[in-house]
């Protein structure tokens, strides 16, 4: 069964204001891997599980067509009310039950979205979808991240840290998926060309403010919120005020990296 985690207004809001796009160095992973693998297939590109839009726009540079899909009518209301190119188009509805006729998909991707899916039932859509010779490109960002400015970034990130392990007590089972680095989902895809890639860094420009934005878009924190709301109105306040203090800055507009390993799952049906 899948899960349903993003389903409020204001939660997906702040998904869109506060989450990621793929990095550089995803990018060029998964393009270098379409290249060689799939020069052609062009037209048409699914992003399942696409959230407020970030993986889709980024896919709308290289694609005729682009679709993103979610199952949250929250997260498809904030996508398609943010600015994109006219190649991009947005649906409810589940990972499992895709619109799209059968072999018509250049590229299935998901960004940090596929362990929300019923594995099994996701992979059938992936296969009956999926033209002879197109690609699969499933990734997502782990829970190795870390905070660097000047010469305080060890600290800073143990403080990141010490936030995200009170989050992770409220973490749905998912997340193991995560914490595995997508192992299982990767054995279930049912191409036999095939590759996991768990070393992936990217450095991403962000701000204070943006750090604990970001805190506040992931599903542990909004579990959090409705068990223990006191607590959780506490929690990231506390943590920027010791970043700002450890920086020795004083405002949350203070630029940082952000650095973040991702895992990709790279798939090609044979033509």
């Amino acid at each position: 069964m899948a899960a349903q985690m993003f389903e409020g207004t204001q939660h997906a809001a702040v998904y869109l204001k506060y989450r990621f796009a793929p990095g550089k160095e995803l990018k060029d992973i998964i393009l270098t891997y379409l290249q060689e693998k799939a020069p052609s297939c062009t037209q048409l590109a699914v992003d399942v599980g696409c959230g407020s839009g970030q993986g889709t726009a980024f896919l709308a540079e290289h694609f005729a067509k682009v679709v993103g899909t979610d199952i949250s009518h929250a997260q498809i209301q904030e996508a398609k009310a943010a600015p994109s190119p006219p190649n991009i188009s947005y649906l409810v509805c589940p990972a499992e039950e895709l619109p799209f006729e059968d072999a018509s998909v250049d590229l299935l991707a998901s960004f940090t979205a596929a362990h929300w899916f019923d594995i099994g039932k996701f992979m059938n859509e992936v296969k009956r979808v999926l033209r002879p010779g197109g690609c699969v490109a499933i990734s997502t960002y782990t829970i190795d991240m870390s905070l660097h400015y000047g010469d305080c970034s060890e600290k800073l990130t143990q403080i990141f840290r010490e936030a995200w392990d009170q989050l992770l007590k409220y973490s749905h089972s998912r997340v193991k998926h995560v914490l595995e680095d997508y192992k299982e989902i990767f054995e279930a895809l049912p191409f036999p060309d095939k590759k996991r890639i768990t070393s992936i860094y990217d450095k991403i420009p962000m701000t204070v403010a943006g750090v604990v934005g970001y805190l506040e878009s992931v599903s542990p924190y909004q579990v959090f919120m409705k068990n223990d709301p006191e607590a959780a109105k506490t929690l990231l306040p506390g943590m920027e005020k010791r970043l700002l203090e450890t920086m020795g800055a004083p405002s949350r507009d203070t630029p940082l990296e952000f650095w973040v390993r991702h895992v990709c799952i790279l798939g090609h049906r044979e033509a």
